[in-house]
């Protein structure tokens, strides 16, 4: 691979919850596009997934506060003010300071200059995971530097983020991506342009998956073979983990059942004190964050997956969560939320069930009807793996990232 020429940037790396960076990631460097790693953050998760291990671009971290780091922060800035773009950045900044009076936005302009000044010459073009935060950093940094930079936008960064700011980044983007089509119309909407914004999926790469395993047909009903829900994601509001308590504490008493819950977050206390309240501790195994080995094994020994996904109070929604098709991966058949981008996938009674978001009762009900129909979920678990293979393979839209970059940053095809 020929030396890095472009700078790909994201709030933390690595991180569990976001494989589909990594996936990403992996795919590009597959396919010798040139690239180095920025992350505004240290990471702070303890195991890393195998992907990480197998991306091999070098990887540099922005001061986190710059208090923290003085002399790194006032050398970027001294050097931020001898170049040209600063003239072009320092009006656009006051503009989005007095409509962003925060902390956040002074370390935002402080990452940028020093990222301003330490990335290397050769870098010619920038990309950024996120709208919000990172994008503020890789916009301010390729105005100082000259060059041209494009984003890959998510869930919580379009919608948390303000109109306003959404509209000038976009405008201010080479190109942009995003992975659900609710996420699409809501940029498209504020777009300069209408091919400024495109929908790319990022599927799965099934090469990292093995083939589902052979199941025993279980229904619930002998006590010594529970069925076996799992549901994964981080502790916080915008996943509805109260509202799956809520709902087990619906089922028959005549269902046997255990739930497994991977990973970490905020609201995980909160929630272990939840099922302690329902009654329901000593059938759930809080597993916490897992690498993606683990999540794997624990996907295999589930007879079904659960995420009740919904909106948070502030705005923050899931987008299409890759753990809905590591799910189908394993021919599980899904119950979930018909929210954000999970219908995109997840079609009721082919793949699996859905039901509105906050409605506990519902849930309950989809729950206690597949698992107790162990022949239905195997059809609905094989629909989930025929629907992944066929439509979500993460091939074409790593072709399609791959090919935008290398134009962006002038490189040959």
């Amino acid at each position: 691979m020929s030396a890095p020429r472009i700078a790909i940037a994201m709030k933390g790396y690595p991180r569990l919850s976001e494989t589909f960076i990594a996936q990403e990631l992996l795919g590009l460097q597959q396919r010798d596009v040139p690239f180095e790693i920025w992350s505004l953050r240290r990471p702070t998760d303890v195991a890393r997934h195998l992907m990480h291990n197998q991306i091999t671009a070098p990887v540099s971290y922005l001061p986190e506060y710059l208090h923290e780091e003085p002399g790194r922060v006032l050398r970027g800035v001294m050097s931020a003010l001898l170049r040209p773009g600063f003239l072009w950045l320092l009006p656009a900044f006051l503009r989005d300071l007095a409509r962003d009076r925060t902390r956040n936005r002074l370390r935002r302009f402080g990452q940028a200059c020093v990222m301003a000044r330490e990335l290397p010459a050769e870098i010619t073009h920038l990309h950024v995971h996120y709208l919000h935060t990172p994008a503020s950093v890789i916009a301010y940094a390729a105005v100082l530097r000259g060059i041209s930079w494009s984003f890959s936008a998510h869930a919580k960064d379009i919608w948390t983020t303000p109109d306003w700011e959404k509209r000038e980044k976009i405008a201010a983007a080479t190109w942009g991506v995003t992975c659900t089509r609710d996420g699409y119309r809501e940029l498209a909407r504020l777009a300069d342009r209408p091919d400024k914004v495109a929908l790319v999926y990022h599927g799965l790469d099934l090469a990292r998956f093995p083939q589902p395993p052979a199941r025993v047909a279980r229904d619930g009903s002998d006590p010594s073979e529970p069925v076996r829900f799992v549901t994964i994601g981080r502790a916080v509001e915008k996943k509805g983990f109260d509202d799956l308590l809520a709902a087990l504490a619906q089922l028959p008493a005549s269902l046997h059942w255990r739930l497994t819950h991977i990973g970490g977050g905020e609201k995980l206390k909160a929630l272990q004190a939840q099922a302690v309240d329902l009654g329901l501790a000593d059938r759930i195994t809080w597993a916490g964050p897992k690498a993606q080995g683990e999540v794997v094994a624990a996907l295999r020994e589930a007879d079904l997956f659960v995420l009740p996904s919904k909106q948070a109070g502030d705005g923050d929604r899931d987008g299409l969560p890759n753990v809905v098709m590591e799910a189908a991966s394993q021919a599980l058949p899904i119950v979930a939320t018909d929210f954000a981008g999970i219908p995109e996938f997840v079609r009721e009674g082919v793949e699996g069930l859905l039901v509105a978001p906050g409605d506990t009762a519902a849930l309950a009900r989809a729950l206690a009807t597949l698992a107790a129909d162990p022949a239905r979920c195997a059809a609905l678990g094989q629909g989930a793996h025929e629907r992944l293979t066929g439509a979500f393979s993460a091939g074409s839209g790593l072709d399609g990232i791959a090919a935008r970059l290398r134009a962006s940053a002038g490189l040959s095809p």
